[in-house]
């Protein structure tokens, strides 16, 4: 993993991230934990990932129980403003994806129990 500085997030003093963990990095963890060879390894972290993009791509819901959703939202077409000129833009339609974490990761980040907490969202 490669070490970060602290990070303030919106001038709350708040430590947002020390370090940033890699696709190189769970591979290793892989490798560590279950003993497939670092190839092998490799493979099942590229075939996990390689199915999530799979299933976003097809707008389907992505549910990890314990850990939170990703989901893929429709955005329709919408007037925007420059913010140096305020010249109005037109912002095209997309899709985007969003993260919702489950109440076990919220209570994990936040130092608190999660026993008895429920991974439905």
């Amino acid at each position: 993993m490669v070490e970060r500085d602290e990070v303030e997030a919106g001038g709350k003093g708040r430590e947002v991230s020390r370090s940033t963990m890699t696709k190189a990095d769970i591979v290793e963890k892989v490798y560590g934990k279950i003993g497939f060879s670092k190839k092998e390894a490799s493979e099942l972290v590229e075939m996990v990932f390689t199915t999530l993009k799979d299933v976003l791509h097809r707008g389907d819901k992505v549910k990890i129980s314990g850990f939170g959703n990703f989901v893929v939202r429709e955005k329709n077409e919408r007037v925007g403003r420059n913010p140096q000129t305020g010249e109005q833009i037109k912002i095209s339609a997309r899709r985007v994806l969003t993260f919702r974490p489950s109440q076990v990761l919220k209570a994990m980040l936040n130092g608190e129990d999660v026993t008895g907490l429920s991974d439905d969202d």
